[in-house]
Protein backbone atom coordinates (compact mmCIF):
# COMPACT_ATOMS: atom_id res chain seq x y z
CA UNK A 1 0.00 0.00 0.00
CA UNK A 2 2.05 2.75 -0.94
CA UNK A 3 -0.03 5.38 -0.56
CA UNK A 4 -0.68 4.18 3.21
CA UNK A 5 2.00 6.21 4.76
CA UNK A 6 0.78 9.58 3.27
CA UNK A 7 -2.79 8.92 4.30
CA UNK A 8 -2.53 8.46 7.82
CA UNK A 9 -0.34 11.81 7.95
CA UNK A 10 -3.36 13.36 6.14
CA UNK A 11 -5.13 11.97 9.04
CA UNK A 12 -3.57 12.93 11.73
CA UNK A 13 -2.85 16.51 10.13
CA UNK A 14 -6.05 17.10 9.70
CA UNK A 15 -7.69 15.69 13.10
CA UNK A 16 -5.07 17.80 14.90
CA UNK A 17 -6.42 21.07 13.47
CA UNK A 18 -9.84 20.90 11.81
CA UNK A 19 -12.62 19.74 13.97
CA UNK A 20 -15.34 17.82 12.52
CA UNK A 21 -18.46 19.55 11.22
CA UNK A 22 -20.70 18.32 13.87
CA UNK A 23 -18.49 19.49 16.25
CA UNK A 24 -18.53 22.85 15.00
CA UNK A 25 -22.40 22.15 14.64
CA UNK A 26 -22.64 22.07 19.09
CA UNK A 27 -20.31 24.69 19.31
CA UNK A 28 -22.03 27.11 17.51
CA UNK A 29 -25.51 26.20 19.29
CA UNK A 30 -24.31 26.53 22.18
CA UNK A 31 -22.51 30.36 21.38
CA UNK A 32 -25.78 31.13 20.30
CA UNK A 33 -27.64 30.06 23.41
CA UNK A 34 -25.13 32.07 25.62
CA UNK A 35 -26.12 35.10 27.14
CA UNK A 36 -24.13 38.21 24.98
CA UNK A 37 -21.46 39.93 26.84
CA UNK A 38 -20.83 37.37 29.70
CA UNK A 39 -17.52 35.58 30.70
CA UNK A 40 -19.06 32.75 28.92
CA UNK A 41 -19.81 34.19 25.97
CA UNK A 42 -16.47 35.91 25.75
CA UNK A 43 -14.63 32.48 26.26
CA UNK A 44 -16.73 31.19 23.45
CA UNK A 45 -15.93 33.51 20.84
CA UNK A 46 -12.58 33.14 21.82
CA UNK A 47 -12.69 29.54 21.15
CA UNK A 48 -14.71 29.96 17.74
CA UNK A 49 -11.76 32.30 17.00
CA UNK A 50 -9.11 30.26 18.19
CA UNK A 51 -10.64 27.18 15.91
CA UNK A 52 -11.07 29.34 12.53
CA UNK A 53 -7.21 30.17 12.95
CA UNK A 54 -6.08 26.88 13.36
CA UNK A 55 -7.72 25.85 10.41
CA UNK A 56 -6.30 28.95 8.71
CA UNK A 57 -2.79 28.30 9.56
CA UNK A 58 -2.95 24.29 9.85
CA UNK A 59 -1.53 24.37 13.07
CA UNK A 60 -2.75 22.23 16.15
CA UNK A 61 -6.38 23.64 17.66
CA UNK A 62 -4.88 22.85 21.04
CA UNK A 63 -1.00 22.55 21.76
CA UNK A 64 -2.02 19.13 24.02
CA UNK A 65 -1.93 17.23 21.04
CA UNK A 66 -3.58 14.18 23.01
CA UNK A 67 -2.55 10.16 22.72
CA UNK A 68 -3.13 9.76 19.23
CA UNK A 69 -5.72 6.77 19.41
CA UNK A 70 -6.79 4.92 16.45
CA UNK A 71 -9.86 2.33 15.61
CA UNK A 72 -9.11 0.28 12.25
CA UNK A 73 -11.43 -2.05 10.63
CA UNK A 74 -9.56 -3.75 8.24
CA UNK A 75 -10.38 -6.77 5.44
CA UNK A 76 -8.85 -10.37 6.33
CA UNK A 77 -5.47 -10.70 4.61
CA UNK A 78 -4.18 -6.83 5.71
CA UNK A 79 -0.71 -6.72 7.06
CA UNK A 80 -1.73 -5.52 10.26
CA UNK A 81 1.90 -5.87 11.90
CA UNK A 82 3.11 -3.72 8.63
CA UNK A 83 0.26 -1.26 9.16
CA UNK A 84 1.38 -0.62 12.41
CA UNK A 85 4.76 0.53 11.07
CA UNK A 86 3.49 2.85 8.92
CA UNK A 87 1.20 4.86 11.71
CA UNK A 88 4.18 4.92 13.28
CA UNK A 89 6.41 6.42 10.51
CA UNK A 90 3.22 9.07 10.40
CA UNK A 91 3.31 9.89 13.46
CA UNK A 92 7.08 10.54 14.03
CA UNK A 93 6.73 12.71 10.72
CA UNK A 94 4.00 14.84 12.07
CA UNK A 95 5.37 15.35 15.22
CA UNK A 96 8.56 16.39 13.76
CA UNK A 97 6.68 18.49 11.59
CA UNK A 98 4.84 20.21 14.67
CA UNK A 99 1.35 19.05 13.84
CA UNK A 100 1.80 16.51 17.07
CA UNK A 101 3.00 17.75 20.04
CA UNK A 102 5.61 15.05 21.46
CA UNK A 103 3.38 13.54 24.45
CA UNK A 104 5.27 10.12 24.95
CA UNK A 105 6.85 10.16 28.35
CA UNK A 106 8.44 6.87 29.63
CA UNK A 107 6.64 6.49 32.90
CA UNK A 108 9.68 5.29 35.42
CA UNK A 109 12.71 7.80 33.47
CA UNK A 110 10.47 10.55 32.95
CA UNK A 111 12.39 10.77 29.22
CA UNK A 112 10.03 12.14 26.50
CA UNK A 113 10.59 9.74 23.27
CA UNK A 114 10.96 13.51 21.15
CA UNK A 115 8.67 11.48 18.15
CA UNK A 116 5.32 10.42 20.19
CA UNK A 117 6.20 6.74 19.90
CA UNK A 118 7.18 4.48 22.44
CA UNK A 119 5.63 1.75 24.61
CA UNK A 120 1.63 2.10 24.15
CA UNK A 121 2.46 4.82 22.05
CA UNK A 122 0.43 5.89 20.18
CA UNK A 123 -2.67 3.20 20.94
CA UNK A 124 -4.11 1.37 17.65
CA UNK A 125 -6.78 -1.16 17.93
CA UNK A 126 -7.38 -3.68 15.11
CA UNK A 127 -10.63 -4.61 14.15
CA UNK A 128 -11.06 -7.29 11.03
CA UNK A 129 -14.50 -7.30 8.92
CA UNK A 130 -15.74 -8.44 5.49
CA UNK A 131 -15.34 -5.51 3.44
CA UNK A 132 -12.96 -4.74 0.96
CA UNK A 133 -12.00 -1.48 2.16
CA UNK A 134 -10.12 0.10 5.15
CA UNK A 135 -11.71 1.83 7.81
CA UNK A 136 -9.47 4.30 10.12
CA UNK A 137 -10.67 6.38 13.11
CA UNK A 138 -8.15 8.91 14.87
CA UNK A 139 -9.15 10.57 17.82
CA UNK A 140 -6.76 12.74 19.88
CA UNK A 141 -7.75 13.36 23.57
CA UNK A 142 -5.76 15.47 25.60
CA UNK A 143 -4.14 14.59 29.07
CA UNK A 144 -6.56 17.47 30.41
CA UNK A 145 -10.17 15.94 29.78
CA UNK A 146 -8.90 12.71 30.30
CA UNK A 147 -7.98 13.20 33.48
CA UNK A 148 -11.45 14.03 34.13
CA UNK A 149 -12.43 10.49 33.04
CA UNK A 150 -14.19 8.97 35.97
CA UNK A 151 -15.34 5.32 36.80
CA UNK A 152 -18.30 4.28 39.54
CA UNK A 153 -18.52 1.42 40.97
CA UNK A 154 -22.29 0.67 41.93
CA UNK A 155 -23.77 1.08 44.33
CA UNK A 156 -22.08 4.18 45.60
CA UNK A 157 -22.64 7.34 47.45
CA UNK A 158 -22.74 10.52 45.46
CA UNK A 159 -22.15 14.06 46.72
CA UNK A 160 -25.48 15.78 46.05
CA UNK A 161 -26.95 13.15 44.45
CA UNK A 162 -27.05 10.41 47.36
CA UNK A 163 -27.46 6.22 46.73
CA UNK A 164 -26.82 5.08 43.74
CA UNK A 165 -28.04 1.85 42.93
CA UNK A 166 -27.78 -0.63 40.09
CA UNK A 167 -30.51 0.40 38.31
CA UNK A 168 -30.89 3.11 35.05
CA UNK A 169 -31.38 5.74 38.02
CA UNK A 170 -28.12 4.54 39.79
CA UNK A 171 -26.60 5.27 36.35
CA UNK A 172 -28.70 8.40 35.53
CA UNK A 173 -26.64 9.69 39.04
CA UNK A 174 -23.24 8.91 38.20
CA UNK A 175 -23.30 10.79 34.94
CA UNK A 176 -24.67 13.69 36.21
CA UNK A 177 -22.12 13.43 38.86
CA UNK A 178 -19.22 13.00 36.20
CA UNK A 179 -20.29 16.05 34.97
CA UNK A 180 -20.44 18.13 38.20
CA UNK A 181 -16.95 16.61 38.90
CA UNK A 182 -15.15 17.91 35.63
CA UNK A 183 -15.83 21.28 36.24
CA UNK A 184 -13.99 23.88 34.14
CA UNK A 185 -10.81 21.72 34.24
CA UNK A 186 -11.39 19.30 31.32
CA UNK A 187 -12.14 22.31 29.18
CA UNK A 188 -15.59 22.60 29.03
CA UNK A 189 -18.03 22.15 27.27
CA UNK A 190 -17.43 19.18 26.92
CA UNK A 191 -18.39 15.75 25.35
CA UNK A 192 -18.77 12.35 27.39
CA UNK A 193 -18.80 8.69 26.49
CA UNK A 194 -20.21 5.93 28.74
CA UNK A 195 -19.73 2.68 29.18
CA UNK A 196 -21.75 1.05 31.42
CA UNK A 197 -21.18 -2.71 32.43
CA UNK A 198 -18.14 -4.81 31.18
CA UNK A 199 -15.15 -5.15 33.88
CA UNK A 200 -13.26 -2.16 34.87
CA UNK A 201 -10.29 -1.96 31.98
CA UNK A 202 -13.57 -2.97 29.20
CA UNK A 203 -16.03 -0.54 30.65
CA UNK A 204 -14.02 2.08 30.06
CA UNK A 205 -12.93 1.27 26.65
CA UNK A 206 -16.48 1.20 26.01
CA UNK A 207 -16.28 4.72 27.41
CA UNK A 208 -14.47 5.93 24.81
CA UNK A 209 -15.57 3.96 22.19
CA UNK A 210 -18.74 5.73 22.14
CA UNK A 211 -16.79 9.45 21.25
CA UNK A 212 -16.20 7.79 17.87
CA UNK A 213 -20.22 8.58 17.63
CA UNK A 214 -21.37 11.39 16.07
CA UNK A 215 -23.06 14.09 17.85
CA UNK A 216 -26.14 14.42 16.65
CA UNK A 217 -26.57 10.06 16.03
CA UNK A 218 -29.76 8.10 17.59
CA UNK A 219 -29.08 5.19 19.85
CA UNK A 220 -30.52 2.03 18.56
CA UNK A 221 -31.37 1.30 22.68
CA UNK A 222 -34.77 3.51 23.05
CA UNK A 223 -33.86 3.56 27.11
CA UNK A 224 -30.22 5.07 26.44
CA UNK A 225 -31.52 7.34 23.92
CA UNK A 226 -33.88 8.81 26.39
CA UNK A 227 -30.97 8.73 28.88
CA UNK A 228 -28.79 10.79 26.43
CA UNK A 229 -31.47 13.45 26.15
CA UNK A 230 -32.01 13.89 29.76
CA UNK A 231 -28.14 13.68 30.98
CA UNK A 232 -27.72 16.53 27.87
CA UNK A 233 -31.18 18.81 28.86
CA UNK A 234 -30.17 18.79 32.36
CA UNK A 235 -26.16 18.48 32.78
CA UNK A 236 -26.60 22.27 31.19
CA UNK A 237 -28.81 23.32 34.12
CA UNK A 238 -25.83 22.94 36.53
CA UNK A 239 -24.49 26.54 35.80
CA UNK A 240 -20.97 25.22 35.41
CA UNK A 241 -20.66 27.01 31.58
CA UNK A 242 -17.92 27.45 29.30
CA UNK A 243 -14.51 26.90 31.35
CA UNK A 244 -16.14 26.65 34.77
CA UNK A 245 -17.02 30.43 34.39
CA UNK A 246 -20.33 29.65 34.92
CA UNK A 247 -23.09 29.87 31.95
CA UNK A 248 -25.22 28.04 29.74
CA UNK A 249 -23.40 25.60 27.84
CA UNK A 250 -21.71 22.83 29.95
CA UNK A 251 -22.63 19.81 27.95
CA UNK A 252 -22.47 19.35 23.68
CA UNK A 253 -23.33 16.04 23.72
CA UNK A 254 -24.00 12.47 25.74
CA UNK A 255 -22.93 9.40 24.57
CA UNK A 256 -23.85 6.21 25.66
CA UNK A 257 -23.38 2.10 25.32
CA UNK A 258 -23.94 -0.90 27.59
CA UNK A 259 -22.22 -4.41 27.53
CA UNK A 260 -23.30 -7.35 29.95
CA UNK A 261 -21.16 -7.60 33.72
CA UNK A 262 -20.15 -9.78 35.87
CA UNK A 263 -22.69 -10.74 39.04
CA UNK A 264 -20.15 -9.09 41.89
CA UNK A 265 -19.55 -5.83 39.69
CA UNK A 266 -21.55 -2.84 37.97
CA UNK A 267 -19.31 0.04 36.16
CA UNK A 268 -19.96 2.95 34.68
CA UNK A 269 -16.97 4.52 33.37
CA UNK A 270 -17.28 7.94 31.72
CA UNK A 271 -14.86 9.27 28.96
CA UNK A 272 -14.83 13.26 29.38
CA UNK A 273 -13.89 15.43 25.91
CA UNK A 274 -12.96 18.85 25.94
CA UNK A 275 -14.65 21.28 23.13
CA UNK A 276 -11.83 20.38 21.30
CA UNK A 277 -13.35 17.04 20.31
CA UNK A 278 -10.63 16.25 17.55
CA UNK A 279 -12.11 13.08 15.67
CA UNK A 280 -11.98 12.95 11.91
CA UNK A 281 -11.77 9.28 9.62
CA UNK A 282 -11.16 8.10 6.33
CA UNK A 283 -11.81 5.28 4.19
CA UNK A 284 -8.98 3.91 2.31
CA UNK A 285 -8.10 1.79 -0.94
CA UNK A 286 -7.47 -1.91 0.87
CA UNK A 287 -4.78 -2.06 -1.90
CA UNK A 288 -3.06 1.14 -2.63
CA UNK A 289 -4.19 3.12 1.00
CA UNK A 290 -5.22 5.81 -0.76
CA UNK A 291 -7.97 7.89 0.68
CA UNK A 292 -11.24 7.08 -0.88
CA UNK A 293 -13.60 9.19 1.12
CA UNK A 294 -13.28 11.17 4.48
CA UNK A 295 -15.86 10.36 7.98
CA UNK A 296 -17.40 12.82 9.68
CA UNK A 297 -17.48 15.29 7.32
CA UNK A 298 -20.74 15.80 6.08
CA UNK A 299 -21.73 18.75 3.91
CA UNK A 300 -20.40 22.11 4.21
CA UNK A 301 -17.96 23.48 6.49
CA UNK A 302 -19.96 24.99 8.98
CA UNK A 303 -18.22 28.30 9.61
CA UNK A 304 -17.96 29.86 13.53
CA UNK A 305 -17.24 33.66 12.47
CA UNK A 306 -18.16 35.87 15.22
CA UNK A 307 -21.69 38.06 13.68
CA UNK A 308 -21.42 41.69 14.25
CA UNK A 309 -24.07 41.49 16.94
CA UNK A 310 -21.15 39.13 18.92
CA UNK A 311 -18.83 41.41 18.10
CA UNK A 312 -20.55 44.88 19.85
CA UNK A 313 -21.76 42.76 22.72
CA UNK A 314 -18.05 41.55 23.54
CA UNK A 315 -16.93 45.51 22.79
CA UNK A 316 -19.51 46.23 25.20
CA UNK A 317 -18.70 43.81 27.36
CA UNK A 318 -14.99 44.83 27.37
CA UNK A 319 -15.56 48.26 28.22
CA UNK A 320 -18.26 47.61 31.80
CA UNK A 321 -15.20 45.10 33.52
CA UNK A 322 -12.03 46.69 34.47
CA UNK A 323 -8.53 45.88 32.38
CA UNK A 324 -5.51 45.66 34.09
CA UNK A 325 -2.30 45.89 32.67
CA UNK A 326 0.31 43.85 34.41
CA UNK A 327 4.08 43.66 33.04
CA UNK A 328 6.91 41.73 34.99
CA UNK A 329 8.67 41.80 37.73
CA UNK A 330 5.26 42.65 39.30
CA UNK A 331 5.37 44.07 43.05
CA UNK A 332 3.22 42.95 45.65
CA UNK A 333 1.16 45.79 46.01
CA UNK A 334 0.13 45.68 42.12
CA UNK A 335 -1.33 42.12 42.97
CA UNK A 336 -3.14 43.33 46.02
CA UNK A 337 -5.31 45.77 43.53
CA UNK A 338 -6.35 42.67 41.35
CA UNK A 339 -9.63 41.11 42.69
CA UNK A 340 -11.73 38.05 40.71
CA UNK A 341 -13.39 39.34 37.37
CA UNK A 342 -10.63 41.80 36.35
CA UNK A 343 -9.63 40.97 33.04
CA UNK A 344 -5.99 41.45 32.74
CA UNK A 345 -3.71 42.46 29.49
CA UNK A 346 -0.05 40.70 30.11
CA UNK A 347 2.68 42.05 28.08
CA UNK A 348 6.78 41.64 28.22
CA UNK A 349 7.98 38.39 29.80
CA UNK A 350 6.25 35.29 30.81
CA UNK A 351 7.90 31.76 31.56
CA UNK A 352 6.76 28.23 31.41
CA UNK A 353 6.36 25.54 33.67
CA UNK A 354 4.30 22.47 34.24
CA UNK A 355 5.02 18.93 36.37
CA UNK A 356 8.20 18.53 35.87
CA UNK A 357 9.29 21.74 36.41
CA UNK A 358 7.44 22.56 39.61
CA UNK A 359 8.79 19.11 40.83
CA UNK A 360 11.85 20.16 40.25
CA UNK A 361 12.09 23.89 41.81
CA UNK A 362 10.92 22.33 45.06
CA UNK A 363 14.54 21.11 45.62
CA UNK A 364 16.56 23.00 43.49
CA UNK A 365 16.84 26.74 42.59
CA UNK A 366 15.29 28.02 39.77
CA UNK A 367 17.62 28.36 36.37
CA UNK A 368 16.49 32.74 36.03
CA UNK A 369 15.43 34.93 38.68
CA UNK A 370 11.88 34.39 39.16
CA UNK A 371 11.01 37.17 42.02
CA UNK A 372 8.23 39.24 40.60
CA UNK A 373 7.76 36.83 37.36
CA UNK A 374 4.52 35.15 35.76
CA UNK A 375 4.50 31.19 35.49
CA UNK A 376 2.25 30.03 32.77
CA UNK A 377 1.30 26.50 32.93
CA UNK A 378 1.39 25.47 29.37
CA UNK A 379 3.33 22.45 27.40
CA UNK A 380 3.83 24.46 24.25
CA UNK A 381 4.12 23.09 20.17
CA UNK A 382 7.38 24.33 19.06
CA UNK A 383 9.22 24.03 16.12
CA UNK A 384 12.83 25.76 14.28
CA UNK A 385 12.42 27.96 11.41
CA UNK A 386 15.22 28.75 8.74
CA UNK A 387 17.34 30.73 11.05
CA UNK A 388 17.18 27.75 13.82
CA UNK A 389 15.17 30.02 16.10
CA UNK A 390 12.67 28.50 18.00
CA UNK A 391 9.16 29.72 17.38
CA UNK A 392 6.07 28.73 19.10
CA UNK A 393 3.34 27.10 17.11
CA UNK A 394 0.48 26.25 19.42
CA UNK A 395 0.51 27.65 23.49
CA UNK A 396 -2.82 27.32 25.46
CA UNK A 397 -2.98 26.74 28.98
CA UNK A 398 -2.45 23.42 30.48
CA UNK A 399 -4.85 22.42 33.81
CA UNK A 400 -3.43 23.84 36.69
CA UNK A 401 -4.69 21.83 39.30
CA UNK A 402 -2.12 18.93 39.17
CA UNK A 403 0.34 21.55 40.78
CA UNK A 404 -1.68 22.45 43.86
CA UNK A 405 0.83 19.98 45.98
CA UNK A 406 3.76 22.30 44.65
CA UNK A 407 2.39 25.98 43.75
CA UNK A 408 2.02 27.82 47.02
CA UNK A 409 5.20 27.03 47.94
CA UNK A 410 6.86 27.59 45.18
CA UNK A 411 5.57 31.02 44.70
CA UNK A 412 6.69 31.59 48.06
CA UNK A 413 10.26 30.41 47.67
CA UNK A 414 10.90 32.35 44.16
CA UNK A 415 8.55 35.52 44.68
CA UNK A 416 6.35 34.57 41.80
CA UNK A 417 3.74 37.10 41.82
CA UNK A 418 1.03 35.77 38.93
CA UNK A 419 0.37 32.00 38.05
CA UNK A 420 -1.42 31.57 34.32
CA UNK A 421 -3.73 28.39 34.05
CA UNK A 422 -6.99 27.27 33.02
CA UNK A 423 -9.56 25.25 35.37
CA UNK A 424 -8.45 26.84 38.64
CA UNK A 425 -6.22 25.93 41.99
CA UNK A 426 -7.45 24.24 45.51
CA UNK A 427 -7.27 26.03 49.03
CA UNK A 428 -4.04 25.46 49.95
CA UNK A 429 -2.54 27.66 46.51
CA UNK A 430 -5.91 30.14 47.56
CA UNK A 431 -4.53 30.20 51.04
CA UNK A 432 -0.67 31.14 49.67
CA UNK A 433 -1.85 33.75 47.36
CA UNK A 434 -4.29 35.56 50.32
CA UNK A 435 -0.51 34.85 52.62
CA UNK A 436 1.88 35.77 50.13
CA UNK A 437 0.35 38.59 47.47
CA UNK A 438 -0.10 36.19 44.39
CA UNK A 439 -3.10 35.76 41.91
CA UNK A 440 -4.40 33.09 39.54
CA UNK A 441 -5.27 34.15 35.92
CA UNK A 442 -7.50 31.82 34.27
CA UNK A 443 -6.78 31.70 30.58
CA UNK A 444 -8.86 29.73 27.56
CA UNK A 445 -8.37 25.84 27.72
CA UNK A 446 -7.53 24.48 24.23
CA UNK A 447 -7.05 28.49 22.75
CA UNK A 448 -3.53 27.13 21.17
CA UNK A 449 -3.37 29.62 18.84
CA UNK A 450 -5.41 32.62 19.74
CA UNK A 451 -2.48 32.67 22.51
CA UNK A 452 0.25 31.58 20.44
CA UNK A 453 -0.24 34.55 18.22
CA UNK A 454 0.38 36.78 21.12
CA UNK A 455 3.76 35.71 21.81
CA UNK A 456 6.36 37.70 19.87
CA UNK A 457 9.18 35.94 20.57
CA UNK A 458 11.13 33.35 22.37
CA UNK A 459 13.77 34.40 24.85
CA UNK A 460 15.62 31.21 25.69
CA UNK A 461 14.55 27.90 27.40
CA UNK A 462 16.01 25.93 30.11
CA UNK A 463 15.68 22.51 31.67
CA UNK A 464 15.32 21.00 28.02
CA UNK A 465 16.37 17.58 29.31
CA UNK A 466 12.50 17.13 30.45
CA UNK A 467 11.39 17.69 27.44
CA UNK A 468 9.79 20.62 24.82
CA UNK A 469 6.55 20.27 26.55
CA UNK A 470 8.27 20.19 29.85
CA UNK A 471 11.25 22.54 29.43
CA UNK A 472 10.63 26.36 30.84
CA UNK A 473 10.36 28.71 27.94
CA UNK A 474 11.20 32.54 28.22
CA UNK A 475 8.56 34.23 26.23
CA UNK A 476 7.76 37.54 25.42
CA UNK A 477 4.03 38.58 25.30
CA UNK A 478 1.91 41.53 24.26
CA UNK A 479 -1.97 41.55 25.05
CA UNK A 480 -2.40 38.15 26.58
CA UNK A 481 -5.66 38.37 28.07
CA UNK A 482 -6.68 36.78 30.90
CA UNK A 483 -9.37 36.79 33.84
CA UNK A 484 -8.64 36.97 37.49
CA UNK A 485 -10.73 33.89 38.90
CA UNK A 486 -8.57 33.70 42.40
CA UNK A 487 -7.24 36.79 44.11
CA UNK A 488 -5.03 37.77 46.92
CA UNK A 489 -8.09 38.60 48.90
CA UNK A 490 -8.98 35.18 49.76
CA UNK A 491 -11.57 34.82 46.74
CA UNK A 492 -12.02 32.31 44.50
CA UNK A 493 -14.57 31.80 41.50
CA UNK A 494 -13.89 28.24 41.10
CA UNK A 495 -15.17 27.46 44.28
CA UNK A 496 -18.06 29.55 43.89
CA UNK A 497 -19.03 27.77 40.82
CA UNK A 498 -18.57 24.52 42.41
CA UNK A 499 -20.36 25.60 45.42
CA UNK A 500 -23.68 26.49 43.45
CA UNK A 501 -23.46 23.57 40.92
CA UNK A 502 -22.99 21.07 43.86
CA UNK A 503 -26.56 23.24 44.90
CA UNK A 504 -27.67 23.21 41.59
CA UNK A 505 -27.17 18.89 41.59
CA UNK A 506 -29.00 18.02 44.73
CA UNK A 507 -32.01 18.93 42.40
CA UNK A 508 -31.98 15.49 40.20
CA UNK A 509 -31.78 13.15 43.32
CA UNK A 510 -35.01 12.08 43.28
CA UNK A 511 -35.62 8.99 41.18
CA UNK A 512 -36.34 9.73 36.74
CA UNK A 513 -36.27 6.18 35.37
CA UNK A 514 -38.20 3.71 37.34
Amino acid sequence: MEKLQDSIYQLIVETSTNLPNDVRRAIKAAKEKENAGTRAALSLGTITENIEMADEKVSPICQDTGMPTFEIKVPVGVNQIQFKKTIHKAIALATKEAKLRPNSVDSLTGKNSGDNLGEGTPVIHFEQWEKDEIDVRLILKGGGCENKNIQYSLPTELDGLGRAGRDLDGIRKCIMHSVYQAQGQGCSAGFIGVGIGGDRTTSYSLAKEQLFRTVDDQNSNADLQKLEEYVLENANKLGIGTMGFGGEATLLGCKIGAMNRLPASFFVSVAYNCWAYRRLGVVLNSKTGEIQNWLYKDGEKVELNQSNEEVAAAAEEKESVREVVLEAPITEEKIRELKVGDVVIINGMMHTGRDAIHHHLIDHEAPIDLNGQIIYHCGPVMAKDEQDNWIVKAAGPTTSIREEPYQGDIMKKFGIRAVIGKGGMGPKTLKALEEHGGVYLNAIGGAAQYYADCIKGVKGVDLMEFGIPEAMWHLEVEGFAAIVTMDSHGNSLHADVDKSSLEKLAQFKEPVFK
